[in-house]
């Protein structure tokens, strides 16, 4: 009982530390229209939000492996991102703009929050999904 309501605890925070990370993204985007290259940070910031929004879907609704999987993927990539352009001036990479940013105001911090949040309760219900897989291969 003790590791159901864990687990629901757990899809729950994730679910809303991608739901902040979606609607953040999505808030802020037209904001970052004019940085530009072949696609503008602003649409990456789009594209962020609906993974992001998936992702929250898939962890909440589908609860299985591959949709806590892939929250994890995209909190931990959206948050290893964010670092990345928060400290190194990357330049322009291809079609993608320069989206060096070295400052930590509000809405990033609360993205990046949001974003380790998801990280860690991902990793633990993708550990439990891995751990439910090997009980139930034992039984058969």
């Amino acid at each position: 009982m003790q590791m159901r309501t864990a687990v629901w605890a757990a899809r729950v925070l994730a679910a809303a530390g991608l739901a902040v990370d979606a609607y953040v993204h999505a808030d802020l985007a037209p904001q970052y229209d004019a940085v530009k290259a072949t696609f503008s940070q602003g649409d990456l910031f789009r594209i962020e939000a609906a993974i992001s929004a998936l992702a929250a879907l898939l962890v909440l609704a589908w609860r299985r492996l591959p949709g806590d999987a892939f929250g994890w993927l995209v909190a931990a990539g959206g948050f290893a991102l964010l670092v990345v352009y928060r400290y190194v001036d990357v330049g322009k990479l291809g079609p993608l703009p320069n989206m060096y940013e070295p400052v930590w105001f509000t809405e990033k911090r609360v993205v990046a929050v949001a974003q380790l949040v998801t990280v860690v309760t991902a990793a633990f219900l993708v550990a439990v999904d891995v751990r439910d897989r090997r009980h139930q291969r034992h039984l058969r």
